[in-house]
């Protein structure tokens, strides 16, 4: 019996899957981010003995606070989940920028929860928009109440907007976390009790997206008055609405609000105030002129 030999053919090696080759490329690329900080760029000491060029990894892992080990294997390619909120922590203590920070996102396959600072929707033409309407307040929103461009007159309108943080430019968390946007609104506690309904309404169509539920979770950390409005269950939907506030600069203004709509659906908006009365356009026109003196122009939000 003659026993034949089974013909073999070799096996071709598999190619990389696409999750290996971004898990090196996101080791790779965090690596590189450390190695180019100083200690003294995020407030920590050299010391005598260090020989790691630019962060130690527990050093990362510090002012991420996430664990030393967990971000070891990050940096070894290990087949781990990162969450957009380890992500978040990551760029801001590697001090990245837009560009770097939108690279890690994407090395990661997840989406950031934090507009980027040159927002694609803000177009020339919106921008200048703004612009013309002045001396009448004006901002781009989106449904989630991130501010991604404001006019002169907007940015002193509740404060001074130049002052808060690019990532802090959002409607709601400054209706209930800044001191001096919440003394510029005159009906706060209204003012409070409806934005929560109304955001309650708008997430309603977002509940699993990660920017929406980072923004919840930090309203109900930062905020007793939010959490309070939050478990009222209210909704309401948008609408037009006289509003007054209280201006450091020019005093009470009144204000007829109306939303413009960019899309069919409840999505990005221009916001703007017109002024119910002449004591309040002239309050306005002077709350222009100084902001013109600042030298400030059409803002980009975020």
């Amino acid at each position: 019996m003659t026993t034949m030999a089974r013909e073999t053919t070799p096996r071709t090696p598999e190619a990389p899957r696409d999750t290996d080759v971004r898990r090196h490329e996101l080791a790779a690329f965090l690596r590189s981010r450390r190695e180019r900080i100083a200690p003294e760029q995020v407030g920590l000491p050299r010391g005598r003995r260090r020989r790691t060029p630019g962060l130690r990894r527990e050093e990362v892992a510090q002012l991420s606070a996430v664990g030393v080990t967990w971000y070891t294997w990050l940096e070894q390619a290990r087949d781990i989940q990162v969450s957009v909120q380890v992500l978040d922590a990551l760029a801001r203590a590697l001090l990245l920028d837009p560009s770097e920070r939108a690279h890690l996102f994407r090395l990661a396959g997840a989406a950031d929860p934090t507009p980027a600072t040159t927002c694609p929707s803000v177009t020339p033409a919106m921008r200048a928009l703004l612009e013309q309407v002045e001396p009448f307040p004006a901002c781009l929103q989106n449904s989630r109440y991130d501010i991604l461009a404001h006019n002169r007159t907007y940015g002193l309108l509740l404060c001074d907007l130049d002052t808060v943080p690019p990532e802090d430019r959002n409607c709601m968390l400054l209706s209930y976390t800044h001191a001096e946007w919440q003394s510029s609104i005159v009906h706060l506690e209204e003012t409070q009790r409806l934005m929560a309904a109304r955001f309650r309404a708008t997430m309603a169509g977002h509940l699993t997206e990660p920017a929406w539920k980072m923004l919840l979770d930090r309203l109900h950390k930062e905020s007793p008055a939010f959490r309070t409005a939050w478990d009222r269950h209210e909704v309401v939907s948008h609408r037009s609405k006289r509003k007054e506030f209280r201006n450091r600069h020019v005093g009470r203004v009144t204000v007829d609000h109306t939303d413009l709509w960019l899309t069919p659906g409840t999505g990005p908006r221009i916001v703007t105030y017109v002024p119910a009365d002449e004591e309040s356009r002239e309050r306005l026109e002077r709350l222009q002129a100084i902001a013109l003196s600042k030298g400030t122009g059409p803002q980009l939000g975020r």
